[in-house]
This record gives structure tokens, sequence and C-alpha cells, in this order.
């Protein structure tokens, strides 16, 4: 009985105590402390996880906004360096003209007094515009000599030569040029094949 009147007076003093605490957090019963530790630890446990997850997805995200930049950025200068690639094409078929209008000047007319100024311009006029093709990064691809290469040459015809290894090409019918490192337009070109 003393133990009983000991509790009450205590239990008296936990209530006014507990007043305004919820029901739920009111249980002194060790089961349930231990029960609410757990779920404590659970819930805990929960979020850490959740706090890995979400560094996870922040990194992912991170990486995927760089990779879309660097893509950009590759983008932007592809877009800086081949720019002209439409117009250039365009002017290779100028430069064409221009060189078989050199090429078809006869020895004699190029000895006449009253020519020579006329052709020396046009000479002037082609070398200007190759000056002007390597500034802007368009080159001539070699080709006379040279072992067919499909991804600049396109072979028009077969010769046949009994001086050239068959795929070697010996005569070029139009220039083949790049862009930096494209392929703006592809050199015609005759391939050596062994004769008949």
């Amino acid at each position: 009985m003393i133990e009983d009147n000991e509790q009450t007076p205590r239990d008296e003093a936990v209530e006014k105590e507990l007043e305004g605490v919820p029901e739920q957090f009111r249980d002194d019963s060790e089961d349930e402390d231990e029960a609410v530790e757990d779920s404590l630890e659970d819930a805990l446990a929960a979020l850490r996880g959740d706090l890995e997850s979400a560094k996870q997805d922040v990194l992912y995200a991170k990486a995927e906004t760089q990779n879309v930049r660097r893509r950009m950025e590759k983008d932007v200068q592809d877009a800086r360096n081949y720019a002209a690639t439409g117009f250039a094409r365009d002017i290779l078929s100028v430069s064409d003209n221009l060189a078989r209008a050199v090429q078809s000047v006869p020895e004699a007319l190029r000895e006449d007094e009253k020519l020579k100024g006329f052709i020396a311009g046009i000479e002037a006029t082609q070398r200007e515009l190759d000056k002007v093709f390597g500034q802007h990064g368009i080159t001539r691809i070699a080709s006379t000599g040279m072992p067919l290469d499909p991804n600049q040459h396109q072979a028009m015809i077969e010769i046949p030569s009994d001086d050239h290894e068959p795929g070697t090409i010996v005569q070029e019918m139009q220039a083949g040029y790049m862009i930096k490192d494209r392929l703006l337009r592809p050199a015609m070109v005759g391939v050596a094949k062994k004769p008949d």
C-alpha cells in the first residue's frame, strides 16, 4: 500500500507536467519507448537514404548540365568554323572557271604585249583567291599520283596504264577541297587500271 500511496502523488505530479502533451507521447511503457526508438531509427535511416539519393540526383544533374554546355560550345565552334561552307562551295565554281581561263590561253598569246597585262591580272586574281581560301581554312586535296581515297576522291573513269599501279590517280578532272577537317568537295579523278 505504501507503494501505491507513493505512486499516486508522483503520478499526479507527472500528470501535471504532461498536461497539453498529446496522448500518443504520454505512454511510459518501455516496450513502446523501444518501438518509438526503432521507428525513429527507421525514419532516420529512410531520411539518410533519401539524402543520398538526392545527392546522386544532384551530381547527375550537374554532369548532364556540363555535358549539355560542352555540346553547345562545340556546336557554336562548329558553326563558326563551317559557317562559310555554302558560300565556299559556290565560290569554288568561280575559282574553277578562273583556272580554266588561265589554262586556255595559248603560249603565243601569253607573249603578246597587248594581252600580257590582262593575263597577268587574271593570274593575280587567281592567286588572291587561293590566298583567301587559305585564310579561311579551305585547302586543295592532293590527287595526281596518290592512291584513290574514297573519302576525298570521286573516281570518274578508269584509265588503262602500264606505268602506274592500279588504283593510283593519273588524272584530275576537277580539284577537290577541304574546309578545315571536313570535305567541301571531292576531287573528280581518273584512276589507273591494268590494261585489258
